[in-house]
């Protein structure tokens, strides 16, 4: 099969990244003796520099991450709604949702906090050995890739008369060949490492995570939230972020959900992420799959989606016991939910009623009223659209799948990915995102914004989804991990805020279904495939739109499987030949020690590096 890159094979190291400046800091850890979470900090760092309007370290990170000999576990570094952010207090102010800009936007900041812990308990480097690759390119300066340049554009008006911190360090738009500098944050690091002193490697990382919670970095953070800051809504709002909800966040370990399928073992984030629905989806399909590529290929997994986006919308939220995952997971359950996939596209949203409960969707959740009944068989509810494709307001994904900002800053689906592993066996999945550029004005003592992950909750009580003081918002990161016979043997994920698990399933069925490349997986085969998504769902950003049966699919499917897909219903908007996914992924076979690796060629960004 042509690919776009080979799928890299080597012995030492590999690293695969949504920026290939990313990728070669990760390799470049490994050559100096660190491990793939060593690497994979440094790269995480150095995402916040290169890639500013998809991450921040005010951000979030799910982390999947599998030690050597080890068992898989989940580092969640996202950060909960603050102990004032209630949904009494926001419609209080007059709103029916979060803005999509702004502090009222922010929660508890959860990334910083996730990457100190992954280098402290399985790193081998001091922190000023992993930092100094993002404090180099924020102090002297890098190319930025034409998103960046193109996302200031955007909002240069908003920098210039609201946010004027922002426009302190990105402005005016560097020109295609200068460097772009952010030196704001390249002191708050150096400062940083100046404070955070101690007797070992450890302690002076747990030192740096006190400054950030309790010392200079709180406090200007706290700062900036009570600033009053035009956000979407066309008001200015403070925030609710104290000094308590910054020194009592950890990140924490979690065991991963997983589902057996076909021999592989997928490893996610709990229901407090989408990861599950990937999840959902595999439990959905049936035993012999249509041939790759084909309009019954495509219906197959488009019309199990939109079943699993359903029961995400219904039943995920950072709500414990009240989420039955294991139920949604469930084999009766499963087949009684894929007897709903007809011959043709589905235009409801039709959660289901695992262990016989009753699912219930928010009212703003398809901007029409939803029926009464709401089981999973006869009488399920149907939504109307919601205008047509862009006329909610959401932005629209570019021609390489980042999305295009708004002018207020409001934005669809923007984050980075880094997978790692290592020639000990190490392996790391990690999707950073939010605190991006265009989230909220730029700290001025720290040289980055707040994030906006409150967005993803609804101000209606009584959801699993609910903005509720100390939960998690449901957030759309979605790193992977997947094991066969139960040993770690690929690592990957995606950007692209909900497309993130449509996007990884075709790639995952290409990978389990390829036949091997040179004895490895088909990781650039697959990435290089033909991929789609489909806007039949609520959306998780602001102004949460719906847009049934919509279908984006890349021209490479081709005339008769686009026109196949229209006849069943589907209404399909045809994209350029590459612009769906910016997926990459690491793989080790356990049998050899062979290392692989692959990234995405859209958007000519994303890149893999390894020996």
């Amino acid at each position: 099969m042509f690919t776009t890159r080979p799928t890299l094979q080597g012995t030492f190291g590999m690293a695969a990244s949504t920026h290939w400046l990313a990728s070669q800091c990760a390799m470049a850890v490994l050559e100096d003796g660190g491990n793939a979470f060593d690497a994979a900090v440094a790269a995480g760092f150095v995402l916040h520099v290169v890639e500013p309007h998809l991450n921040g370290p005010a951000g979030e990170v799910p982390i999947v991450l599998a030690p050597a000999g080890g068992e898989v576990r989940v580092l969640c570094g996202q950060g909960p709604a603050p102990a004032g952010a209630s949904g009494e207090h926001y419609r209080g102010l007059g709103l029916d949702l979060v803005p999509g800009t702004g502090p009222l936007a922010a929660a508890v900041p959860g990334a910083f906090d996730a990457w100190m812990v992954l280098l402290r308990d399985h790193g081998t480097k001091d922190l000023d050995e992993v930092l100094k690759y993002a404090i180099g390119y924020a102090e002297n300066g890098h190319p930025p890739v034409g998103k960046i340049r193109d996302t200031i554009a955007t909002v240069q008006d908003l920098f210039a008369t609201e946010w004027t911190s922002s426009a302190e360090v990105y402005l005016p738009v560097v020109r295609p060949g200068e460097l772009l500098r952010n030196r704001p944050l390249a002191a708050t690091w150096r400062r940083l490492l100046a404070e955070a002193g101690g007797s070992t490697r450890e302690a002076r990382i747990d030192a740096a995570r006190r400054v950030w919670r309790e010392g200079f970095i709180a406090e200007a953070l706290l700062k900036q939230s009570a600033r009053p800051t035009l956000d979407t809504s066309g008001e200015r709002h403070t925030g609710t972020l104290t000094g308590d909800d910054l020194a009592s966040f950890r990140a924490e370990y979690e065991a991963p959900a997983t589902y057996d399928w076909n021999g592989w073992t997928l490893c996610k984030a709990g229901t407090w992420s989408q990861g599950p629905s990937l999840l959902q989806q595999l439990a959905l399909l049936p035993g012999e799959l249509p041939a790759r590529g084909t309009a019954d290929y495509v219906h197959l997994l488009v019309e199990g989606c939109k079943l699993a986006m359903a029961d995400r919308e219904a039943w995920y939220g950072d709500a414990g016991d009240e989420v039955p995952l294991e139920a949604l997971l469930s084999a009766p359950y499963n087949e009684e939910r894929r007897a709903l996939i007809g011959e043709r596209a589905s235009l409801a949203l039709r959660p289901g009623s695992p262990l016989g409960r009753i699912p219930r969707l928010a009212a703003l959740a398809g901007r029409v009223p939803l029926a009464s009944s709401l089981s999973s068989g006869a009488g399920e509810p149907t939504v109307g659209a919601y205008g047509a494709a862009g006329a909610d307001g959401l932005p629209a994904l570019g021609s390489d799948g980042e999305p295009v900002v708004g002018a207020s800053g409001e934005t669809r689906g923007d984050t980075c990915h880094i997978d790692v592993v290592d020639r000990w066996g190490n392996m790391v999945s990690a999707t950073p995102s939010g605190g991006w550029l265009q989230s909220n004005p730029v700290v001025p003592e720290l040289g980055f914004p707040l994030g906006t992950r409150l967005q993803m909750t609804w101000l209606e009580p009584g959801l699993p989804n609910s903005l509720t003081p100390g939960r998690r918002p449901r957030t759309t990161l979605t790193p992977s991990l997947a094991l066969r016979g139960g040993v770690p043997v690929m690592a990957f994920g995606t950007p692209g805020g909900d497309q993130q698990d449509q996007w990884q399933l075709p790639f995952f069925l290409h990978v389990a279904g390829a036949a091997a490349v040179r004895g490895g997986l088909d990781l650039q085969g697959a990435i290089d495939a033909p991929n789609w998504h489909t806007d039949h769902l609520p959306s998780s950003f602001y102004p949460r739109g719906f847009q049934p049966g919509a279908l984006t699919v890349e021209s490479r499917l081709g005339d008769g499987v686009i026109g196949e897909l229209r006849r069943r219903g589907h209404l399909v908007t045809v994209g350029a030949p590459w612009s769906e996914g910016r997926l990459s992924a690491v793989a080790r076979d356990p049998e050899t020690g062979v290392l692989s690796a692959a990234a995405n060629p859209r958007g000519m960004q994303g890149y893999a590096v390894g020996r």
